[in-house]
């Protein structure tokens, strides 16, 4: 006992870190498993036999890969705009001072405050007043609006933490503007810029209460899997979140290879 307790006492902190990971990636083990399941009937809930015909036929469903296609174009759109425009906000808010620069900050970071239903029910009366129709270009403009407030607060994380006096030596070395922002502060810039980008995509991807505001007839792949709940829950939506959790945890693994051999380097 004393020795149990001993180890308990030294491994808590690691004890609990293994258990709120199995804890979250659980869901994702699921799904996993019932990719691999062929129900009987239209609800895929309970395992009955194994079955690889939802992998060989991912597309199997209507409109299911129609939706995929169509969540990840946002979702790529998204996030180059939401980058692009948080990146000079970011930059404008670290380096500059200008008047109601403190206002600007607060309503740079109210999307990400206020509930998402909220902000769904702005944009589409926005939508409504001005005649927009509802479809890819209404659901393009309001992910950006909503991913913008995280690539900033990346961003502007990553360039207040820069030393000024790289830049200063980059000045002194005879280096123009353009070369010291290539050379120096963009390098130094883009982990936080591509922590941002990553997070854009991924909110854009999954989410579903703005979009169904916005979206009109408009099907995308959160909605599809929500319409799809209400008649039966088709096998090839385990498949695809499966091969979007794969691909996920390859890009962080590749990314910490990467950054593990720079710092050798």
């Amino acid at each position: 006992m004393r020795t149990l307790t001993r180890f308990l006492r030294r491994n808590l902190v690691v004890i609990a870190g293994l258990c709120t990971l199995a804890y979250l990636l659980l869901p994702n083990v699921i799904v996993t498993v019932f990719s691999f399941n062929k129900p009987n009937g239209r609800f895929n809930y309970e395992w009955q036999r194994f079955s690889t015909d939802a992998w060989t036929h991912p597309c199997g469903v209507a409109d299911l890969c129609g939706s995929l296609s169509l969540s990840l174009r946002v979702a790529l759109w998204a996030t180059l705009g939401a980058t692009v425009l948080g990146t000079m906000i970011a930059f404008a808010l670290a380096r500059y001072r200008f008047r109601a620069r403190g206002a600007v900050s607060t309503l740079i970071f109210l999307p990400m405050a206020m509930p998402e239903v909220v902000m769904a029910a702005s944009l589409a009366t926005l939508f409504l007043n001005m005649g927009v129709g509802f479809g890819f270009w209404t659901i393009l403009i309001a992910h950006i609006m909503f991913c913008l407030s995280f690539v900033v607060t990346a961003v502007k994380a990553r360039v207040m933490s820069m030393d000024p006096r790289l830049e200063a030596a980059a000045q002194d070395l005879y280096a123009t503007p353009l070369q010291t922002f290539l050379r120096v502060t963009l390098p130094i810039a883009a982990p936080g810029i591509v922590a941002g980008a990553l997070l854009s995509f991924a909110l854009s991807f999954d989410d579903f209460i703005i979009t169904n505001f916005n979206a009109g007839s408009t099907v995308t792949f959160p909605m599809f899997v929500w319409g799809a709940a209400q008649r039966g829950t088709p096998v090839q939506i385990n498949v695809i979140g499966t091969a979007m959790f794969a691909i996920a945890v390859l890009c962080v693994l590749a990314g910490r290879l990467v950054g593990g051999r720079r710092k050798r380097s």
